[in-house]
């Protein structure tokens, strides 16, 4: 049956690097004397998507030479398509206490987990400012991703790793977060082979709605695969996405189509290099095709509302095995009383078109606007679960509204 599905990333086999029972307790052990590395929140998912096989084929931390390859051409020395750098950062004085050739402990900063080891091959300090512009094509501060970059520490540490802790994610997102070696194991039982992922960081609206339901008319099931990792302020925390989308999925999908996962990264807001990260790990997970709506992995306006469609069809040929599915801005007509696309709808009268938007919709939540949410936004059942969370809210982020979100951005 697993023959069906479509092969990993760069490799014929996952490459998993999470140790278990006896060799696990070893190492652990072992860490006990080894010099630490304190980890960032987006290390650690990138860690523990190394050690389940979400990244094959990487095993470990970029080197200098692979960081450089995949900033410029999205290609690491060995030929192998990889869109973002999978880097670590540590402080001067860390770095310079550590031997090339030696081992070091991978520490979670939060809760001072133990969550690795890793040789260190090599020692780099990385021009900041040319990542950000290569990957994000911006330096500007206010862009969450290169923030990211900004604060990364001095110097970059390169080498393999053995992964040792999967963090809070398999307890506290029980049933939801899923290695990779799981999700495609449920898509070989259900005789799947043409999968579609669903990328989530949002509940899903509408909108979402009808792109899982185009890429069910066309596959043979629907992986809705959502982030578990940390967002950027404002954003839905997971805990109540999961509640929404279960509302959902419960209540309008059939079920026997649908299978729900969850991953640790956190968001880098990289626009089109993101989308192709996506791609790459969720033909890892056994999806044939990613659903690429509008904006996917943006923030703000740093990105055209179709950038991450178009980008895909700049590789080169054999880049990466998993297609897109590409779908034009959707919003409810009014006319057409539903759901529709640039491509299906003929009414372009002002007031025919309710485009659809989670930022939109966080932000009457978060001032409280809920009388002024149209009834076509989102299902009752799922908006009832994100005002009581807003409701709860001590504090609330604001959300900015970019053009984008209206409709009147650029198309």
């Amino acid at each position: 049956m697993a023959s069906n599905l479509i092969k990993p990333h760069g490799a014929d086999e996952l490459n998993i690097l999470l140790l278990e029972g006896a060799a696990r307790e070893a190492e652990l052990k072992r860490a006990e004397s080894l010099p630490k590395v304190m980890l960032t929140s987006r290390e650690v998912g990138d860690l523990i998507m190394l050690g389940i096989g979400g990244f094959t084929p990487l095993g470990g931390f970029m080197g200098e030479a692979d960081w450089k390859g995949v900033c410029q051409d999205m290609k690491m020395t060995d030929g192998t398509f990889w869109p973002i750098p999978i880097t670590l950062s540590a402080d001067k004085a860390v770095a310079d206490g550590i031997a090339i050739g030696s081992d070091v402990a991978l520490i979670n900063a939060e809760d001072n987990d133990v969550m690795g080891t890793m040789t260190v091959t090599e020692k780099y300090v990385i021009n900041k400012e040319f990542e950000c512009q290569l990957v994000f094509t911006t330096t500007e501060g206010e862009h969450p991703g290169v923030k990211m970059v900004m604060d990364q520490k001095a110097v970059n540490l390169g080498g393999p790793v053995k992964v040792l802790s999967e963090s809070i994610f398999p307890t506290q997102f029980k049933g939801l977060y899923q290695r990779p070696v799981e999700s495609r194991k449920m898509f070989a039982e259900k005789g799947w082979k043409n999968i579609a992922a669903l990328q989530l960081r949002n509940p899903m609206h509408r909108s979402h709605e009808y792109l899982a339901k185009i890429a069910l008319e066309v596959g043979d099931g629907l992986y809705i695969h959502q982030l578990i990792g940390e967002l950027k302020p404002g954003d839905i925390p997971a805990d109540v996405r999961v509640k929404c989308i279960e509302t959902l999925v419960n209540n309008y999908f059939i079920a026997d189509r649908v299978i729900q996962g969850g991953y640790p990264l956190d968001m880098r807001y990289a626009g089109p290099r993101e989308a192709l990260l996506h791609a790459v790990f969720r033909q890892n997970f056994g999806c044939t095709h990613l659903i690429v709506g509008r904006d996917h992995a943006g923030v703000g306006e740093y990105y055209g509302p179709f950038d991450a469609q178009e980008i895909f069809y700049k590789l080169w040929d054999g880049a990466l095995e998993l297609k897109p599915l590409p779908i034009d801005w959707t919003f409810w007509c009014y006319k057409c009383n539903g759901m529709a696309s640039m491509k299906t709808c003929p009414h372009t009268t002002k007031g025919d078109r309710l485009f659809l938007s989670g930022t939109m919709l966080r932000n009457l939540l978060s001032e409280n606007k809920i009388d002024e949410i149209p009834a076509e936004f989102s299902r009752p059942e799922v908006l009832k679960h994100l005002v009581e969370y807003y409701a709860g809210l001590d504090e609330k982020v604001e959300v900015k509204v970019h053009g984008y979100a209206t409709g009147e951005g650029k198309k």
